[in-house]
């Protein structure tokens, strides 16, 4: 998750190569997907799309990606994930 909060997209790229679980769950953000959707990196976004990262897992503070990309204002990533 903290790759995907900082939008380093090549350490995603690594952990997501490296065989990294995508849709695991845990703490404040739940996960990766949601704070990535959070901050608004739609490449590293994307990127965990494209590794089968569940849009609809819910958990952490904001509940759901979606909720998270539109409570940051984030209308691409909201796109994204529809």
């Amino acid at each position: 998750k903290g790759a995907s909060a900082g939008g380093h997209e090549q350490v995603v790229k690594i952990l997501i190569d490296a065989g990294a679980d995508v849709n695991a769950l845990g703490g404040e953000y739940s996960s990766a997907l949601q704070v990535a959707t959070e901050k608004g990196h739609e490449r590293v976004v994307k990127m965990l799309l494209d590794a089968g990262a569940d849009v609809n897992a819910q958990g952490g503070y904001y509940g759901t990606a979606l909720y998270a990309a539109s409570l940051g204002g984030h209308e691409q990533v909201v796109k994204m994930l529809l």
